[in-house]
Order: C-alpha cells, then sequence, then structure tokens
C-alpha cells in the first residue's frame, strides 16, 4: 500500500493521541488507533491491528523505561497476570475460529460500557497502614501526585487473572493491548492503586504485543510506513501523558478511564454494525 505523506501526518497525531491516553491509563492506544486505521485511513482490520500493535509495543516501552526505579510496575503481579494473558492470546486463535469479528466487537463493546459503570460507581480500595502485611502480590510506592506513600495489597486474583485471559485473547483478535480490560478490573476488584494498575498493564502489553506483532509482520500485513509514524507519534504521546498523569489525582484518572470505555464501545458498535 502506498501512504501519502497526508496519511502519514495525521496517524502521527492520532498515535500521539492514543500514546498519551496509553500512557496515563494503561491501555496501549489501540482501542484509538484501530478504528481510525480502519474507518478513516480504509485499512483491511489485520493490517490495523499490525499497526496498531506495533503502537502498542511503543506504549509499553517508553512507560517501562519511565517508571523503572519507583515501584509504581508491581513486577511479582504483572509475572503472575501474564501467563493468563499468554494463555487468552494463544486461545484468540481458536476463538477468532468460532466467532465473528462482528460478534467479538459487539461483545466487546458491551463489556465495556459495564466495566465503565463499576469504574466510576466503585472507589479505589483505601490504603493500608504503613506497617501492614502486604502479602505476596502487593507493594509499596510514592504518589507522585500527593507525595503520599501507599501501601496496598491485592485482592480477588481470580478475577484479575480472568481478566487478564480476556485481554490476552482481545489482544490477539483485536490489535488493541488489552489494557482497557485489565486496568479496570485490577483497580475496581483487586484494589490494585489507579497508578500502579495503569504502569503493571502497560508493562504487560507490550510483552503480549510483541507476539502478535511479529506474526503478523511474518504474513506480510505490517505496512512500515504507517507503523513507523504511529510508533514515533505514540513516543511523543507517551511522554506528554506521563507527565500528566504524575500530577493528576487518581480520581480523575478513574474518571477519564470510564469515559476512554465509552467511547471506545462506541467505535467498536461503528465498527461492526452496517
Amino acid at each position: 500500500m502506498d501512504v501519502s505523506p497526508a496519511t502519514a501526518f495525521v496517524t502521527l497525531l492520532v498515535g500521539a493521541m492514543a500514546g498519551s491516553l496509553g500512557a496515563m491509563l494503561g491501555i496501549g492506544g489501540g482501542v484509538f488507533l484501530v478504528p481510525f486505521l480502519v474507518l478513516v485511513v480504509g485499512l483491511p482490520f489485520h493490517q490495523a491491528a499490525a499497526v496498531s500493535l506495533a503502537a502498542v509495543i511503543a506504549t509499553s516501552t517508553a512507560v517501562s523505561a519511565a517508571t523503572a526505579g519507583k515501584n509504581v510496575i508491581n513486577l511479582r503481579l504483572g509475572m503472575v497476570l501474564e501467563v493468563a494473558t499468554a494463555a487468552g492470546g494463544l486461545a484468540g486463535g481458536l476463538t477468532a475460529q468460532m466467532l465473528s469479528p462482528q460478534a467479538l466487537q459487539i461483545g466487546f463493546a458491551v463489556v465495556a460500557l459495564l466495566v465503565a459503570g463499576a469504574v466510576v460507581r466503585r472507589a479505589e480500595t483505601a490504603p493500608l497502614p504503613h506497617d501492614a502485611d502486604t502479602g505476596p502480590l502487593g507493594g509499596r510506592f510514592t504518589d507522585e501526585g500527593t507525595g503520599e506513600r501507599i501501601t496496598y495489597a491485592v485482592h480477588h486474583l481470580p478475577a484479575g487473572l480472568t481478566a487478564s485471559f480476556l485481554a490476552g485473547n482481545l489482544s490477539t483478535l483485536l490489535g488493541i493491548g488489552g489494557g482497557v480490560v485489565k486496568v479496570p478490573v485490577l483497580v475496581t476488584w483487586c484494589g490494585v492503586p489507579m497508578r500502579v494498575a495503569a504502569a503493571t498493564s502497560a508493562f504487560m502489553i507490550g510483552v503480549t504485543a510483541t507476539s502478535g506483532a511479529v506474526i503478523y509482520y511474518g504474513h506480510g500485513e505490517m505496512i512500515p510506513a504507517l507503523a513507523a509514524s504511529a510508533v514515533l507519534g505514540t513516543q511523543a504521546g507517551s511522554a506528554i501523558g506521563l507527565r500528566v498523569a504524575a500530577r493528576a489525582r487518581a480520581r480523575g484518572l478513574r474518571l477519564l478511564l470510564a469515559g476512554v470505555l465509552v467511547v471506545v464501545a462506541v467505535l467498536m458498535l461503528v465498527r461492526a454494525l452496517p
């Protein structure tokens, strides 16, 4: 496919927006890139997913590098959940044979709306006392927005594993990274603070997206010019998103996440319905 300079430039701008939101919320940004590439640029779905996964990897790399050493990324929790995510990614190939893309997209839109409601209605779990036992997967970190030292434990791990399995499945099928499923569940059901959930999810989606991107590239479905534009935009947007997130309040990030989920649901329905 020949990519015009105008298309490459607009893709860069959309990538910057997606990267900014992806870095703030740990969702990767693919939920915006895929509909844009399909509905506006006119790419076939698999090519759009390939470009999106390249941008997701860029977001994950930027967030992981920027937050390293701050104890915001919970590596132990991330590695446990990544096992379920990888299994979900493998199962995505089987799911694709059983369900139509339209059914998957409509189902995802419904789930996104339900999760958005849960994010708005349920507040974050109150932090534990500083000397409390965090358990095997909990941790401590300093909130850059308030300067407060936060101690937390992880609850309802099966819910987190189930969400990670679903996220891996959707990542393979839709090219969206999966953070849009993981982050709300980690915050509202597992008791993980918003900043930790976003950073840990951003770290995880890079691992998940890499395998999918390699497969798409091997099938010749990666468009280098668009992927480069999306990655450059994502890197710039991620830097902005991280600065904003460091100063934003956790409640504001939760409300933004709920709004993003509603937008994503609408985009999925527009793409799925004739």
